[in-house]
């Protein structure tokens, strides 16, 4: 069991990097290899971008409920992370013929802001 929040946000923080480096790869083989484009796909990114959400939930609750100061950079990065989601999600019919590269780099992208709020907090 988690003994604190933050904790439970620090671990969790590799759920958040690792799933979504999953997603951006398994989207964009899907690019190229019609055989990966499986509804299970779009259920793993569902996936993926949820674990940001609870991420940033932990972040706030720690923040705002239990004091804990975080660097500047560290909450830019996850509400960077949390408005690409909603930009991915917003985007996914204008450019449908793409959509799997969208969310491949996109993914990918989510991973790395993941990769630098660790390094930053």
């Amino acid at each position: 069991m988690f003994a604190s929040v933050l904790q439970f946000h620090t671990e969790w923080a590799w759920m958040v990097i690792f799933s979504n480096a999953l997603a951006g790869f398994w989207c964009l083989g899907a690019h190229w290899l019609p055989a990966l484009r499986v509804k299970a796909l779009w259920w793993f990114v569902g996936l993926a971008e949820t674990t940001i959400a609870v991420q940033v939930v932990l972040g706030v609750i720690m923040v705002a409920g239990e004091g804990i100061r975080a660097p500047q950079f560290h909450m830019f990065y996850g509400f960077v992370a949390l408005i690409t989601v909603a930009l991915l999600y917003s985007y996914r019919f204008q450019i449908r013929a793409w959509q799997y590269v969208l969310y491949g780099f996109g993914s990918l992208f989510l991973m790395g802001l993941g990769i630098r709020a660790v390094l930053v907090g």
